[in-house]
């Protein structure tokens, strides 16, 4: 974003930076030019500070994204469940990712509009600080993920962290509890994932069979077993299947 910036903004961002506000406010032409004083500049240097703030946050979303919300169980069991049916990339990546994102949105909506109400619009209406608006937007993402991690996983991560041992959920350092309920998500989608593995294997060792019956051994089965895997795959409403099966598992 920064590249789309004037060049004006740019020289202002570094000569607040880099000189501070007394120093900008010591050059008389750049006074003229700005038209601010000492007390415009400490605001400027708030509003450039709080700017890249936000920048960076937005460059870590994704990650946040993939750490914290249920994305990670459900673009692994799409992933596996693709791999399973053998269509190779279809449906494509972007579909899986595009499906897998709006299924997050619309399971953490309750957890969104909680940090909407209580950080979000408080902190914007100068009801609240940075500090106190961070804490109250976290507490729900970490009531989310203490619903869902496993307690052998969260005591995995508090033995190596070399904290005390917490009396309580809300001694857990949020660092120990987003690997944690990575760990536990990755066992759950593995989890799913064989389930769904399953009925295809059936199918593939069933074809794989009948070709050697026949003699027909230079015939790969994947070739004479994929329509029947989709065809099953469809009888039985599997997309419908697999996503409220994903969605059932988070409320």
């Amino acid at each position: 974003m920064t590249r789309i910036m004037p060049l004006s903004i740019i020289s202002t961002i570094a000569t607040l930076l880099f000189l501070g506000p007394a120093g900008v406010a010591a050059q008389e032409p750049a006074l003229l030019v700005l038209n601010m004083g000492e007390a415009a500049g400490t605001r400027q240097v708030s509003t450039i500070l709080q700017i890249m703030m936000l920048l960076t946050v937005l460059s870590v979303a994704p990650a946040i994204l993939l750490m914290t919300t249920s994305f990670i169980r459900i673009v692994v069991v799409l992933s596996l469940l693709r791999q399973a049916m053998g269509t190779q990339q279809m449906p494509p990546n972007q579909i899986i990712i595009g499906l897998a994102m709006f299924l997050t949105f619309f399971i953490m909506s309750p957890v969104m509009t909680q940090i909407n109400d209580n950080a979000l619009q408080p902190y914007l209406n100068e009801e609240l600080g940075e500090d106190a608006a961070l804490s109250a937007a976290i507490d729900p993402i970490r009531v989310f993920m203490f619903s869902h991690v496993r307690e052998n996983d969260l005591a995995l991560m508090s033995e190596f962290s070399g904290n005390p041992s917490p009396e309580s959920l809300d001694d857990i350092p949020t660092l120990t509890l987003i690997p944690a309920f990575m760990l536990s998500e990755l066992k759950r989608a593995f989890t799913i994932g064989f389930m769904i593995f399953v009925p295809f294997l059936v199918i593939d060792m069933i074809t794989a069979s009948v070709l050697m019956t026949m003699g027909m051994l230079m015939l790969p089965p994947i070739i004479i077993s994929l329509p029947f895997k989709v065809l099953l795959f469809v009888l039985v409403d599997g997309w419908h299947l697999v996503v409220g099966s994903l969605m059932q598992g988070f409320f």
